[in-house]
Formats: C-alpha cells, sequence, structure tokens
C-alpha cells in the first residue's frame, strides 16, 4: 500500500537524523537549556523579527495547544475556534480536560472572520446573564487550517485588531506551517505572525523533523512563568537538546521551506490529475491537503493501493476524501496515482 492519509508517516528528513547522529554524543545541559536550543532559538527570533520573543520547544501539537490555552486563560474563560478545528475535533478533549471549553464557531473552509469573533464578543457582554456562561479569552486559528485553507495577511491583521478591541489573545497552531509559507498565494510571513499573534508555533513534526513543535510567545502576559507550567504539563523534554538539534538543521538554511514546497507542488499535481478527471473538491487549497469528491466505485479502486483519510458523506453515493503529501513524499509514488486516477473507467466516475 502508498500511504496518502497523512503528512507524518516518515521518520526525519535526513539532514536532521545527521544532525542528530552527529551531536548524539556530546554532552549539554538538559531541558533545553543547551547551547543547541539557544542557537535555534535566535535563528527563529532572526526569522520572525522578533528579538524579544520567548521560543520553547514542545514534543507535539496537542501537548503545545493545552499547555498555551491552559497558561492564557482564567478559570471561567474557554477558546473561540472553528468546528473543524483540531482542538475541538481531533485532540480528545484536551483543552477541556486542563479546565477550558472549546468555544466552536461555524467556519468557512475551515476559517474564522474577524467578524464572528467581534460578533459572539459583543453578544457575550452584552446579555443579562454573562457571568453564568463561559466567557471567550482567547482566539485559536490554525495556519494551514485543518482543511488545508489558508488566512490572507488581511484576514489575519483584521482578526489581530478584534482581539485587541476586545481584549482577547490570538493563538495560531502551525503544525504545517511550513507548507502554508511555501504555498501559491501566501501572503503571510513569520514575522506576519510575531508581529499579530500573542503566540504561534512552527510546526516539526508533520514538517520533517522526528517529533517537536518550536512555541514562539511575542506577549509578555504569555511569557511569565511559562516554564513552570511547560514543567507541569509533561512538556519540558529533559534531552531537551533533541528538539533544539532538529530545528536548527530545519530552519538555519532553506530546509524548512524547501521541503515544504515540495509537498505542495506534488499536492497540486494531484489536485489537477482529479480536476482533469473532473472530480470537484470539498475546497479549494493550494498547501499539501487534498479533498476531493469521488463516488463510493472509485474510493473502492483506489483503495485496493491507495492509502487516504475519510472526511465527510456527501450524499448516497459520494464522500470527501483527504490525499496528503509531505516532505518525503516520492515524485514517482504522485505520478502513479495521477495516471491511476486518470485511468479510473467510466463506470467507476459517475
Amino acid at each position: 500500500m502508498i500511504y496518502f492519509n497523512c503528512d507524518y508517516n516518515e521518520g526525519a528528513h535526513l539532514r536532521v537524523l545527521e544532525a542528530l547522529a552527529r551531536t548524539n554524543l556530546e554532552q549539554t545541559e538538559g531541558y533545553g537549556t543547551d547551547p543547541y536550543c539557544e542557537r535555534a532559538r535566535e535563528v527563529i527570533r532572526q526569522k520572525c523579527g522578533a528579538p524579544s520573543a520567548d521560543v520553547h520547544f514542545l514534543v507535539g501539537g496537542t501537548q503545545a495547544n493545552l499547555t498555551v490555552i491552559g497558561a492564557a486563560l482564567r478559570p471561567h474563560q474557554g477558546v473561540l475556534a472553528a468546528r473543524t478545528a483540531h482542538i475541538n475535533v481531533h485532540e480528545t478533549g484536551a483543552v477541556e480536560a486542563v479546565g477550558h471549553k472549546v468555544l466552536a464557531l461555524p467556519g468557512k473552509a475551515g476559517k474564522l472572520a474577524a467578524s464572528q469573533v467581534e460578533e459572539y464578543y459583543k453578544a457575550h457582554v452584552s446579555d443579562e446573564a454573562f457571568e453564568h456562561m463561559v466567557q471567550p479569552g482567547m482566539v485559536y486559528l490554525s495556519h494551514p487550517t485543518e482543511l488545508g485553507t489558508l488566512y490572507t495577511l488581511e484576514e489575519l491583521e483584521e482578526m489581530a485588531k478584534v482581539c485587541r478591541s476586545c481584549g482577547l489573545f490570538l493563538y495560531i497552531d502551525g503544525a504545517r506551517l511550513g507548507y502554508g509559507l511555501a504555498a501559491a498565494g501566501n501572503d503571510v510571513s513569520m514575522s506576519d505572525l510575531a508581529r499579530l499573534c500573542d503566540a504561534f508555533y512552527i510546526g516539526g513534526t508533520k514538517e520533517g523533523a522526528l517529533f517537536g513543535e518550536a512555541l514562539v510567545i511575542t506577549n509578555p502576559l504569555l511569557k511569565k512563568d511559562f516554564r513552570y507550567i511547560l514543567k507541569q504539563k509533561g512538556g519540558m523534554l529533559a534531552k531537551g537538546r533533541l528538539l533544539g538539534v532538529q530545528f536548527l538543521a530545519l530552519l538555519e538554511g532553506d530546509l524548512y521551506l524547501e521541503i515544504s514546497r515540495h509537498a505542495d507542488e506534488l499536492a497540486e499535481r494531484l489536485r489537477e490529475a482529479f480536476r482533469q478527471k473532473g472530480f470537484p473538491f470539498l475546497v479549494e487549497s493550494h498547501t499539501n491537503q487534498v479533498f476531493p469528491i469521488l463516488p463510493d466505485a472509485a474510493l473502492e479502486q483506489l483503495g485496493k493501493k491507495y492509502v487516504y483519510s475519510y472526511q465527510e458523506r456527501m450524499d448516497s453515493s459520494h464522500s470527501a476524501v483527504r490525499f496528503c503529501t509531505s516532505w518525503a513524499t516520492e515524485p514517482e509514488a504522485v505520478e502513479e496515482l495521477c495516471r491511476e486516477i486518470g485511468a479510473l473507467p467510466p463506470s467507476v466516475v459517475a
């Protein structure tokens, strides 16, 4: 079987493994206080144009999300997110487990609009029974979203403006950030995120690292005592240098964007194959996730050789599914799949 169901099936990029092997027997301080983590922090600050940002390294995205949200919110507060958001759908109630409700709003192609956030906040504060309801304290976005779509710079600027006027933290999940930065039409940079967000993270687990996410905090209110909270939530890795070494390998040069662009370009090749066969899409995106709507017969045929992930049922005979490329996807595998999409007989396409 050839796997297109997610972007973390493989281990790590060879240059990451080489860096880990090269430094393997060095002795350093633990818990992220080593020279590799310090150098990685400086590289990230430079790329973000944020010399005063705090940078912390965590093992995974769910851990990063629950730690940041738990640190930012008071006990009576919740976090606004799209219904499709990772924290609402695919984190087993991790945010709720640390005591904060996810306040899910309907999104459009996976995205929240600033106007939705403003409307929700105003409705809350104007309700006579406001103190009987969970108070919104943060907005959670993903860039790219769970549906592979991207926020424009204008949309993020509008969201940041609303969040500041309403006193809400703005936090961005960047599990697939590189695929967004490298995507055609993207106009958002790391420096934009550092300028507009209170915190965001740079994904490594889905972007060529064995594991790890780099959290960037710019708001001083979130910086205070964060390492205490990181330790309390189990996020302070004893062998912390393993994270710093990986992010140095990915970010010190152009590797992060190079491998992200590779995945995006292969995903676009898949989109074109589905498009040429006449299949519609659940959403249009330019990142590494492709969401065609296919007849059951076509899914059965392709499923004999290729692994994809199920998204949602569209009607009695069609479903939206996800084909996902990654930094490690072989072009030959994509070309083989494209040929088989093109060769689907009329009997399974209708």
